[in-house]
């Protein structure tokens, strides 16, 4: 099977139309959980453009320079670049250095008091909304530029899916992705060297057994809680969407709320195709093209150890529950 590139980042086979609705299907849970994989494959479909962590496009893209996941440098990239002009008349306009402040003063997670009730502080108000109208500029240019009808964004946290509820023009679809905890939990020791960066080589961070084990509960818990506000919202399993990739993007498509295309091309036996793409950020298979195969990873069960695999099992246990994994680490 054959990979198709993407040279205006997706939409492929629709032409360009007016958007009037901003629709997104917004991959939220914590990192290290497949998201990127998960991401790109639903963003083969026809009708949808996979950007990757959109949360970081200001400091990762812009500030960072780092690569796109076309392998040019952010500020070199043609589709970023035909985006900024579409949205602010060039990058520099919507200064993108006070957009990447204005994400940290706005979206981390002892702003969720804030962002529940907004009445609470005037100030955060302000900037919040300084922010998201940036967002919804940047959102429709992506939209126009690409020709997608659904915008596939897995920036995972909590926190900013609910910024992106208060754009009135939005229409965001949950797609809440988890992974048996000690999988992730063992992917977040890992060291990971990053391919993105265009000066010096760093790495990804990093988080020890307790702190990744907390932070799956909280952004987990957060993330199956914005149902409870009305959006629309499905719950997937990584490993069940490695094994049935069929399965896992038909229910991806129908959430997004948009038709099901009559085929899907880019899916093998075990396996999918993929075209490049324009990720601003994620795991580093956001670089892979071609044909890829399809395994569900479980180094964790050679590389935790035994006192490690019962630590995250205790503290992430109600939650592996809920998503029907079993101690054993087997899910049913």
């Amino acid at each position: 099977m054959s990979a198709t590139s993407q040279p205006d980042g997706g939409g492929r086979g629709l032409p360009p139309a007016p958007v009037e609705r901003i629709r997104i299907l917004y991959i939220g849970g914590w990192g290290r959980s497949g998201s990127t994989l998960l991401d790109r494959m639903v963003g083969q479909v026809p009708g949808f453009v996979s950007v990757g962590e959109l949360r970081d496009i200001w400091q990762r893209g812009w500030v960072e320079n780092r690569l796109c996941g076309c392998g040019a440098p952010f500020h070199d990239c043609p589709f970023w670049t035909k985006v900024g002009q579409e949205a602010f008349g060039g990058w520099e306009q919507a200064d993108p250095e006070e957009m990447a402040r204005l994400r940290y003063a706005v979206d981390r997670p002892w702003h969720l008091p804030y962002l529940l009730r907004p009445s609470l502080s005037a100030g955060y108000r302000r900037r919040a909304r300084r922010y998201v109208d940036g967002l919804d500029r940047l959102y429709r240019a992506i939209l126009s530029v690409s020709g997608a009808q659904v915008l596939i964004d897995s920036s995972k946290i909590p926190t900013y899916a609910l910024l992106l509820r208060q754009l009135e023009s939005v229409d965001l679809r949950i797609l809440h992705l988890v992974r048996d905890s000690r999988g992730v939990v063992f992917s977040w020791q890992k060291q990971v060297q990053r391919p993105d960066a265009s000066a010096e080589p760093d790495f990804m961070l990093r988080y020890g057994v307790a702190g990744a084990s907390v932070r799956y509960l909280v952004y987990n818990g957060l993330t199956r809680a914005l149902r409870r506000l009305g959006l629309p919202y499905l719950l997937l399993r990584y490993e069940d969407a490695v094994r049935d990739p069929r399965a896992a993007l038909v229910a991806a498509v129908e959430h997004s709320g948009v038709p099901l295309p009559d085929d899907l091309p880019h899916l093998g036996d075990g396996e999918v195709a993929l075209g490049v793409g324009h990720t601003v950020d994620g795991n580093p298979m956001r670089f892979d093209t071609g044909t890829v195969v399809l395994r569900v990873d479980e180094a964790w069960r050679d590389g935790l150890s035994d006192k490690h695999t019962a630590a995250v099992t205790a503290i992430t246990y109600p939650l592996l529950r809920r998503y029907g994994y079993r101690r054993t680490g087997q899910a049913s």
